[in-house]
């Protein structure tokens, strides 16, 4: 009787245990709905982050990009007067201290003419054909060398105006999926609860339509500007040939000051050194 009277008065301690666990699991999962929100304003920033850092590297590259085309302009233009105004094609040669596409597809046509003249020309690939067909070649991968630092960077500037968009749009859709998720859960669709969680996901749109926009202008202005340089240069290439053909395709080496003659070392006179390997020339790459 006893042990059955001590059993009865346990059930109802045990009952009276019950709701106490039942509150805990319900406050915990309670807990729970914030983590949704979080992640998603975690996404929605790093969308945001970036997007900065798309801008960042756009705006570096159109400000390189424009002073290298500035600077390009200035020493071709500079050099074009310096060629054309020399007295003949060996007083073209022997100018120096010139920078730019223009001065570096000249000097590789120098160079080269210099080489087929004296005899230096190695029998390989590389230097077979005639002088003409040597020279077209030389100048030709000349000119593939300026055009491809023309091109750097435009890669990254066409990749950044085509997916910024979309970047941002990932980040606005992720952010109204964790406000209607906010709001299904709170119970309310008022204007004052559906606004800010919703406006603040539209942001990201509209910073990926702000990035895209300068990186797509840059590109097609700068790929312009590219195409009037390499006309300029294919133009000047092809002049340079008929004044090479002029000459039969022959041009004196200058003289060095150490080799120079007695009677002109006592004058003072200084002849200038042209390049004469095609490695000096390559190595240069296309500095700007």
């Amino acid at each position: 009787m006893t042990e059955t009277t001590s059993a009865a008065t346990a059930i109802p301690s045990a009952a009276n245990q019950i709701p106490v666990s039942g509150a805990d699991i319900a406050s915990a999962a309670g807990a729970t709905p914030a983590a949704p929100e979080i992640t998603s304003a975690l996404i929605v920033d790093a969308t945001l982050w970036i997007l900065i850092g798309f801008s960042v590297v756009t705006w570096a590259l159109i400000l390189i990009k424009g002073i290298q085309h500035l600077r390009i302009s200035q020493h071709n233009r500079s050099y074009g007067k310096k060629f054309w105004g020399a007295q003949d094609f060996q007083a073209a040669a022997a100018l120096e201290g010139n920078k730019g596409p223009a001065a570096r597809v000249a000097d590789i046509g120098f160079t080269t003419l210099i080489e087929a003249d004296g005899g230096t020309t190695t029998h390989d690939l590389e230097h077979t054909g005639d002088r003409q067909e040597l020279l077209d070649r030389r100048l030709r991968q000349q000119m593939q060398k300026e055009r491809g630092a023309l091109e750097s960077g435009l890669a990254i500037l066409a990749t950044i105006g085509s997916i910024s968009p979309f970047v941002g749009l990932f980040g606005t859709v992720w952010g109204i999926m964790g406000a209607l998720t906010s709001i299904s859960k709170s119970g309310s669709a008022s204007l004052d609860v559906v606004a800010g969680p919703i406006g603040e996901a539209l942001v990201a749109t509209a910073v990926g339509i702000a990035v895209a926009v300068p990186a797509v202008i840059g590109y097609n202005f700068f790929i312009r500007r590219n195409k009037v340089i390499w006309a300029f240069l294919d133009d000047f290439a092809i002049d340079f040939v008929h004044l090479a053909l002029k000459t039969s395709f022959l041009i004196k080496r200058p003289v060095s000051d150490s080799v120079a003659s007695p009677r002109t070392s006592g004058t003072g006179a200084k002849h200038p050194v042209l390049k004469a390997s095609h490695e000096d020339l390559q190595a240069e790459g296309a500095q700007i």
